[in-house]
């Protein structure tokens, strides 16, 4: 994390590259945090994962 910047990967995602990004920036494995984020959006009954997903989407900036 040392000076990387937060930004979405839409090449490197499935949909908008929010986990992409996610992943780069905590520097683990992308499949991790898909599942990671998969399991809590289930167990919390899966409304506030998407919307947590959405806001991610609007307010990190796209990879230049």
């Amino acid at each position: 994390m040392a000076g990387q910047a937060l930004v979405r990967l839409p090449k490197d995602g499935m949909i908008a590259g929010v986990c992409a990004g996610l992943a780069r920036w905590l520097n683990w494995d992308v499949t991790a945090v898909r599942v990671a984020f998969a399991v809590l959006s289930i167990c919390s009954v899966g409304f506030p994962g998407i919307v947590i997903y959405v806001v991610m989407w609007l307010v990190m900036p796209v990879e230049n």
